[in-house]
This record gives structure tokens, sequence and C-alpha cells, in this order.
């Protein structure tokens, strides 16, 4: 039972929450609605100073939100408008707090993995993976990310698969070589292994060819086989983001992998220093063991009295109460309850 007056205040609270929720949207929807290269520098340093006025929660929500619904639609997103986002999601990450892209990433992944999942016929898929590209780009995450992506898409190997490994590829190939030479090398070759097996299964051979041709481009570093391929914008965004960012890049990268993000809320987010994790397996699975261990022998009914009179009313309990109660000494105890 609330009583009235407690419910009324708790109301008055909720909508006060609200309203200031609802305001603090608007200014991070304007601010981003301005998102330029040129106005990049007071634009992120603006949203610094709301994540100095507000819970980092909030803003994060409510950051991720705005940029997900601006960034993620049926239609392909320009790269340029693709990049400044990621951009000011870069510089909040290195200047704010790693919480701040690692909030946006998972959202991203988990939308990505629903989406490719789903039979979408838009290009949602496209832009979540553009998004995803341009976090390692700008050093929010760790080319571990990308490598899982690309293999979990080679093992899919259809045509829907084929053409994302070469929109990947085309916007971080050349990273990739330069991060992890090795990991591209053994990546081309289960690519060039699938296309084998897979290849009475398309009728339209030349992507498949198309995509072994970039990644024997990548593998011999040549930049002139892969059409349209200009790292120029990204330099030129780096650059920019060099004279904004306050720490170096690479302490700040997240070295997360695509199975960690999709199970945080199982297994919770090692990535964030206290991140607060309301998971409960892994304490389930204590319980049993503490429970194997403290597993003893038949004791009898008497004792078993005694426990539910001093109220040991959970299994670990009796079991404490029972092995203190039947040692012969302090050290007899010791060792059955460690044992």
């Amino acid at each position: 039972y609330v009583p009235p007056q407690v419910r009324k205040s708790q109301e008055i609270l909720d909508d006060k929450k609200r309203e200031e929720l609802g305001r603090l949207k608007k200014m991070v929807n304007g601010l981003i609605n301005r998102l330029s290269e040129p106005n990049l520098p007071s634009i992120s340093g603006q949203m610094e100073d709301l994540y100095m006025a507000n819970s980092r929660k909030d803003m994060n929500e409510t950051l991720t939100d705005i940029l997900m619904n601006a960034c993620v639609t049926a239609v392909a997103m320009p790269s340029r408008l693709m990049m400044e986002h990621v951009l000011l999601v870069s510089i909040l990450h290195h200047n704010v707090g790693v919480e701040v892209g690692a909030h946006f990433l998972e959202a991203v992944v988990k939308k990505f993995d629903e989406i490719c999942k789903s039979d979408a016929e838009g290009k949602e898929c496209e832009n979540l993976l553009a998004l995803i590209a341009h976090l390692y780009n700008f050093h929010v995450v760790h080319s571990l990310l990308i490598f899982d992506i690309l293999k979990q898409l080679v093992s899919a190997f259809t045509e829907k698969e084929i053409e994302l490994i070469l929109f990947l590829l085309k916007n971080v190939g050349f990273s990739l070589r330069k991060d992890d030479a090795l990991a591209l090398k053994e990546l081309i070759t289960e690519a060039q292994r699938k296309a084998n097996t897979a290849e009475k299964k398309f009728q339209d051979q030349t992507r498949v060819r198309f995509m072994l041709e970039t990644m024997l481009a990548l593998r011999n570093n040549d930049m002139r086989k892969i059409p349209g391929y200009d790292p120029e914008p990204v330099e030129r965004l780096r650059k920019l983001q060099r004279t904004l960012v306050r720490s170096s890049g690479k302490e700040t990268q997240l070295r997360v992998s695509l199975e960690s993000l999709l199970s945080a809320d199982q297994v919770g987010r090692w990535w964030i220093v206290g991140s607060s994790w309301s998971g409960a397996p892994m304490i389930d699975d204590t319980n049993k063991k503490t429970q194997q261990k403290l597993h003893i022998g038949k004791v009898s009914s008497k004792i078993m009295e005694l426990a539910r009179k001093q109220r040991m009313n959970t299994d670990i309990r009796r079991s404490i109460f029972c092995v203190l109660m039947t040692s012969e000494d302090f050290l007899d105890a010791f060792e059955k309850l460690l044992g």
C-alpha cells in the first residue's frame, strides 16, 4: 500500500523527470540537427557541457536514441553525414568517458544483429554497418569486433552477406590490413573456401568474384583495384579529431567481441569500469557451488530442529549451522567448511 500523499509526490517527481528529459532531448536534437564539419568543435563543446550538467545515463540514452533515429533509415544515408555523427560520438567517448561510445556501440551492434536476422528490405543493415565501420575508423572500437562481424558474414555467405562484406571492406579494409594483416589473410582464405563450396548456389557469380578480387587487392595493398575507394574524407576528419580529442585514441579503444556485446545483459559489461549489472546467472552458479561444497552427511533430526529454531531458513545457513554444531573444534569446523 502506498499512501496518497506519497503517491502524489511520486507522480510529481515522475512528471518533473519526464519534463526534464523532454527538455534535454530537445536541446540534444537541436545540436545534432546543426551538426556539420565546420561547427563540430562548438557542438562537441556544448555536448560536453550537457554531459557535465546532466546524468550520464540520461545523456547516453538521449544521444543514442537521437543518433539512431537520424542515421538508421530505410534509405542509404550519405557517407559524409554518417562520419560527422560518429566523429561526434568519438570525441565525447575520448573526452567525457568510454561509457559514451560503449552505450552507442552496444545499441548499434544489437540493432544490426536483429535487422540482419530479419528479412528487412531497406538499407538499415548497411547504415548500421557504416556506423560500426566509422566507430572503428575513429578509434572507438578495436578491429576485433570488425573481424568478428566479417567472420559471421562469411560463415552465412548468402548474396545479402556478400554485399555487406564488400561494403565493410570498402570502408575499413586497408585499416584492417594495417592493424592485423594475419587475421585478414585468414579471413580471405576462409572466404575463398566458402566461395568454392557455394559456387553452384549462386546464379550470378560476378559479385562473388568481385568480392574475392577486392579481398586480394586488400591483401596486396593495391588501392587502385577497389572502385570508388577514397580515404581522403576519413583522413580529413581524423585530423580534426586529433585537434579536438584530449587523450590518445589507442588507450580508450574498446577491445570487445561481437559475442560479448550481444550477451551484455546476461554476462555484464566488463569493458565499462564500474558498470552496474543486473544479471543473475553467475550468482546462481555460485550458490550452487556453495551448496555442493557445504553438502554434508546426514545430521541428526535434533540438530536440524535446532537449526529451524534459530531461523536458519536457507540450505546454506542450515549447512553452516550443522557443520559448526557437529565439529570437534574450530580446526575441524574450518576443514569441513572448506571441504
